[in-house]
């Protein structure tokens, strides 16, 4: 299973791009992580820069290499994985990404269709604790910082909300949010803490049954 974030210069994913690639391989702790240059025609929204910390010209920036060359450099790393599903937190949005870019590009898939979505198995897990879903004006309430909280662990990142920051903390990077979502895969599958740097934060009782 390989653990999957992207980092995008916004959320429209065709007039957007991929900038930033992080994935870990689960069963053998392999991580692929590079940037690249968005292509020209791509467009940068204030939002994606506030939450990564980033500036326009480090997206453009020509001395990276390309988006074309990033997507290629990962598919070659999921071939060589053993199996290659991915877990997201909502891979409808990583994998519609990474569909469009491979079609643009004429380049061919590594990877499989189908993924695991964090968001879901962690409703479930919630729903088995709590005896319902959590719900929110009308809709899943269960972003990453809630999983985290579910699964026993601190929120310390940036959070925004319709391009404000809600609340200060570290900027959003692919690698950290993979290496977040398979801890809490992990801690919600297995009742077990995976990566060291999260082993300050003690797995609940009620994940471990």
């Amino acid at each position: 299973m390989i653990v999957l974030d992207l980092e995008t210069s916004g959320l429209d994913m065709i007039n957007c791009g991929i900038w930033q690639i992080g994935a870990i391989d689960l069963e053998t702790k392999e991580e692929f992580l590079e940037e690249a240059r968005i292509d020209d025609e791509d467009t940068i929204s204030e939002g994606s820069l506030k939450i990564t910390g980033k500036i326009e010209e480090e997206l453009r920036d020509v001395s990276r290499q390309s988006q074309k060359k990033l997507l290629q450099n990962f598919l070659r790393w999921v071939s060589k994985r053993k199996i290659k599903n991915f877990i997201c937190q909502n891979p409808q949005f990583d994998l519609s990404w990474l569909n469009i870019r491979v079609e643009k590009y004429g380049l061919e898939k590594t990877y499989h269709y189908r993924a695991l979505d964090l968001h879901t198995i962690a409703q479930l897990k919630y729903k088995e604790i709590n005896k319902k879903f959590l719900i929110k004006d009308g809709h899943s309430d269960m972003n990453l910082s809630k999983i985290l909280e579910l699964c026993g662990m601190k929120e310390e990142r940036m959070m925004m909300e319709k391009n404000k920051v809600v609340t200060e903390g570290k900027p959003h990077g692919a690698m950290e949010d993979c290496r977040l979502e398979g801890e809490c895969f992990s801690r919600l599958i297995y009742g077990k803490n995976i990566f060291p740097e999260f082993s300050k934060f003690l797995v609940p009782e009620v994940l471990k049954k």
